[in-house]
């Protein structure tokens, strides 16, 4: 009989949809997350906010700020600091290119999404760069435009029989 694989974990803790919206997305990068006491049991319970999240880079490091990681329920005096400043791991040569990269214009690092990989916290960082207002009216006519469009093709499609 084969065994059925044991997945890892609830695979994506938390995701910034909002960050999709008030940003374009120039590339992504993934780093792990340095963490301490009860934190990654509060995150395989899946609770977690990326909602105001964002990161920093301080004298050649990475770091994530207001992350929301609630206590851990069943945690004691070990509880950690819910909204703490937490450390990112980058190779140093990504870390140099996205200083280079914040640096120069007016760009910025939010993170995309937090997930466990192989018993692991990692997030995705993206190098952002903030849509105006007429970006986002001109993403919200193109995608009404494709669902009509959609729509008008699966009507035509439906009358046809094989």
């Amino acid at each position: 009989m084969a065994k059925k694989k044991k997945k890892d974990g609830p695979g994506v803790i938390a995701s910034n949809r909002k960050a999709r919206h008030d940003y374009n997305i120039l590339d992504t990068y993934e780093a792990g997350v340095v963490l301490v006491g009860t934190e990654i049991k509060s995150l395989r319970d899946g609770k977690a906010s990326l909602v105001e999240a964002y990161a920093t880079i301080d004298d050649g490091e990475v770091w994530l700020r207001n992350l929301h990681i609630p206590e851990y329920s069943m945690g004691s005096w070990t509880n950690h600091s819910p909204r703490r400043t937490r450390k990112l791991l980058l190779h140093r040569r990504e870390i140099d290119t996205l200083e280079g990269k914040v640096r120069d214009g007016n760009r910025t690092l939010v993170p995309l999404k937090l997930y466990l990989k192989d018993g692991r916290v990692k997030v995705e960082l993206g190098l952002a760069q903030g849509k105006q207002d007429y970006d986002r009216r001109q993403d919200i006519k193109k995608r009404t435009e494709d669902r009509e469009i959609a729509r008008e093709l699966g009507r035509k499609f439906k009358g046809i029989k094989a």
